[in-house]
């Protein structure tokens, strides 16, 4: 075990957007530039502006406060449980500073599990924005009223009624009693199961990816189900549907007759990050990668988010791997550095109002609803409740890997990023989270 302490921190070199990336930026219409003046927060008050900066190894132990001393002492027996096994990975940052105050193998890449939703949050809100909002279609010809998907994950049936509801009154206005229903979900490739998936997560863990979904359920077909639906509220509108709803691509020659737009890619990633949504990440991944031109599959989402985080930021990429966007991937590697420095940007002001829902979305300890609320067992033990109301932080949990990773402020009043990140720990999962929940409410400083 090694106590990783800095007086100097990381210095990352500030990185020029690449040419590609730039253009592709400018061809989507990226709102970056009002977002990036947007004024610190009392999160980032105390933060000067700073530069980001490829990952060093922590050498000293010098340069620490009083607070941030102890918490390094702490770290260093604590991290010593037992039901963190031999594969764990962590650091601490001073957000102000960026001085390391403690790290353990902090590069070693693991199994992040959820945490990579975290990266992936990041290049959607930088190459989309935090306003931008997804549109969901219906439009009519030969016959047929099409619902063509947007990405928005956040459909409800009470939208599609009202869409039903204008459709079915365009219908009759056009002296037409019945009409067949189409789904068009082409926007999105046919589904595949991501590198490091496997069948079984399709049962309980995510659906397979497409662009039309109503009230976010898990599902086989989630277009087909849309459309049954729109189907139904059609029929309450006194307008018959003609067979089965059918799969296919509206004619570029059909009308227009409605269309719904969702909340915000903001509210979209809060609740993405509340609630560790992973097929809200899927599709946040694929609307990435179609708003810098590219096809919305796996792998070119995920080469986005690489380009964002290294080209934009200058988020050293080393050992950094990944095959989704919500990192139920077996086969997705983090460092914990990599992650903390992620999370340290929303700390930034230079891009605190870009990324401001990630900090927003962070699960608070002790908040019900959240992955951190008190129905899933967190911050519930004698060594951390103390921390109930004071961490945020994003949970991960894959069999096999477990972290945690947030923001909280520490004795010194200074704000501190975390990354704790285990894997193949043989302990009962329940006393890893116990742990980590504790290494936390060491960094706050309640648990001294």
């Amino acid at each position: 075990m090694s106590s990783a302490t800095s007086s100097t921190g990381r210095h990352r070199k500030a990185k020029p957007m690449s040419l590609a990336l730039r253009r592709a930026f400018i061809v989507a219409a990226v709102p970056v530039t009002g977002a990036l003046l947007s004024a610190p927060s009392a999160l980032a008050a105390d933060k000067t502006a700073k530069t980001t900066a490829t990952t060093q190894s922590v050498a000293a132990a010098d340069g620490l406060d009083p607070a941030e001393q102890r918490i390094a002492d702490n770290l260093n027996t604590r991290a010593q449980s037992p039901s963190l096994g031999d594969t764990f990975s962590g650091v601490v940052l001073d957000s102000a500073s960026d001085k390391v105050v403690w790290g353990h193998n902090a590069d070693t890449a693991l199994m992040p599990a959820s945490n990579a939703k975290l990266a992936t949050a990041t290049a959607a809100l930088t190459v989309l924005g935090p306003e931008h909002r997804f549109t969901t279609k219906v439009v009519y010809g030969d016959g047929t009223l099409t619902l063509i998907g947007g990405g928005d994950r956040l459909l409800t049936t009470a939208d599609l009624t009202e869409l039903a509801k204008t459709a079915a009154a365009g219908v009759k206005l056009g002296g037409l009693d019945s009409v067949k229903v189409r789904v068009d979900d082409s926007l999105f490739a046919e589904p595949t199961l991501a590198t490091g998936w496997n069948d079984s997560y399709y049962d309980d863990q995510v659906s397979p990816v497409r662009s039309l979904v109503v009230d976010g359920k898990l599902s086989a077909d989630t277009s087909i189900d849309a459309g049954k639906v729109f189907a139904g509220q059609l029929a309450d509108q006194g307008v018959t549907v003609d067979g089965e709803v059918t799969r296919g691509t509206a004619p570029a020659t059909d009308v227009p007759v409605g269309h719904h737009l969702s909340p915000t890619l903001s509210e979209t990633v809060k609740k993405m990050l509340k609630k560790s949504d992973n097929d809200i990440a899927e599709t946040v991944l694929r609307m990435t990668a179609l708003g810098v031109g590219r096809p919305a599959t796996f792998e070119d989402g995920t080469a986005v988010v690489r380009d964002v985080l290294s080209g934009h930021y200058g988020v050293s990429m080393d050992n950094f791997q990944i095959h989704d966007g919500s990192g139920l991937s077996r086969a997705d590697r983090i460092p914990a550095q990599t992650v903390a420095d992620i999370l340290d940007l929303v700390t930034d002001p230079r891009y605190r109002g870009l990324l401001r829902s990630i900090d927003e979305g962070l699960p608070v300890a002790g908040e019900a609803g959240s992955t951190l609320g008190p129905e899933w067992g967190r911050f519930d033990t004698a060594d951390s409740q103390c921390a109930v109301g004071q961490v945020k932080a994003k949970t991960g949990t894959l069999t096999g890997a477990i972290a945690l990773s947030g923001l909280t402020k520490a004795q010194d009043g200074r704000w501190k990023v975390f990354s704790f990140i285990e894997n193949e720990s043989s302990a009962d999962p329940a006393a890893t989270k116990d742990t980590l929940d504790g290494l936390a409410a060491t960094v706050n400083g309640c648990w001294a």
